[in-house]
């Protein structure tokens, strides 16, 4: 079994008091490239354009966010040398989200705030859709008492991953200049001014649905935030859909876990296994190691109802 990967220190910290602030870069990031995409995409459409914007959007979805960002570094599942490690985590750049660090302290924190007893709203994703979406993508939240975030010095200190984490905006321009090249304007258009704004909305539908009460196997007891499953969206999510999965056991690089759960990231690294590239990949640990976990009633994850001073009832 993979040990489990501890970044948040919480002593005092509160996952419930604060307020949502709008964050400025972040709102003119997204907000500009989803407006340049409404205005230029049709005027520059072509069917080698959409091929590209396909291919782009999912390749680094799956081999950079899913793989690189999510399951080798975030999670720790899995082992790999260091220079597949960088190239993972740069095509997780390049989706468009965050750097490095950014995304790692955002999806600590949000995961750390899940699993307190009550969190804010911000971090349950308990509002409508259209709020949320206005809170994920424009804004960020301020805690009164937030944790602390101590991230490995082997990734702290990598000067590849402090660079990107600098200019992560900034890598879309030799993508940009490789595909103007290649194919002109029309697929500078679609494989980067379509593609970033896409994958980060679409991560952010798929985090709203998979946060929301749904089909699961399993409860983590004493959290305030219960994950569910998206069933029949194993290829478009790279495997990410089966989140009930993936709370119960994040220490596991197979997120997919039954037979018809397909799991595309889980294919990439069992090849890269079979390949030598990939080693120690983590599995979900025993039954014995799981005082954590209950077994959802009907198959049914329900978020926990809150009494009237916002805590969770009993």
């Amino acid at each position: 079994m993979r040990p489990p990967v501890h970044r948040v220190l919480a002593t005092g910290a509160d996952a419930s008091a604060g307020r949502v602030v709008l964050a400025p870069a972040k709102a003119l990031w997204n907000g500009g490239l989803l407006a340049s995409a409404l205005a230029l995409a049709p005027l520059t459409f072509t069917v080698d354009a959409l091929l590209v914007f396909v291919v782009t959007t999912y390749a680094t979805l799956l081999l950079g966010h899913s793989v690189g960002m999510h399951r080798r570094v975030i999670h720790r599942s899995f082992d790999c040398s260091k220079w597949l490690e960088r190239v993972l985590v740069y095509l997780g750049v390049v989706v468009g989200m965050a750097g490095p660090f950014g995304l790692l302290r955002v999806h600590d924190v949000r995961d750390w705030a899940q699993r307190e007893p009550n969190c804010h709203d911000f971090f349950a994703h308990r509002r409508s859709l259209w709020l949320d979406a206005l809170w994920q993508l424009t804004c960020r939240f301020e805690l009164e008492r937030p944790p602390m975030l101590a991230i490995e010095p082997e990734l702290a200190r990598d000067r590849w991953y402090r660079l990107l984490e600098r200019t992560w905006m900034l890598q879309q321009l030799p993508v940009a200049a490789l595909l103007y090249l290649l194919g002109g304007w029309p697929w500078v258009v679609w494989g980067v001014l379509v593609r970033v704004p896409v994958s980060v909305i679409g991560h952010w539908v798929v985090t709203f649905h998979t946060h929301n009460p749904g089909p699961g196997e399993w409860t983590v007891l004493g959290a305030g935030v219960q994950a569910s499953n998206l069933s029949g969206y194993g290829v478009l999510t790279m495997g990410e859909c089966w989140h009930n999965n993936h709370h119960a056991f994040p220490e596991s690089a197979r997120i997919g876990l039954e037979r018809d759960e397909t799991d595309p990231a889980w294919w990439v690294i069992r090849g890269l296994q079979r390949a030598g590239l990939v080693t120690r990949v983590g599995l979900p640990r025993a039954d014995a190691d799981r005082e954590d976990l209950a077994r959802a009633r009907c198959g049914e994850i329900e978020q926990p109802a809150l009494n009237g001073d916002g805590a969770a009832a009993p």
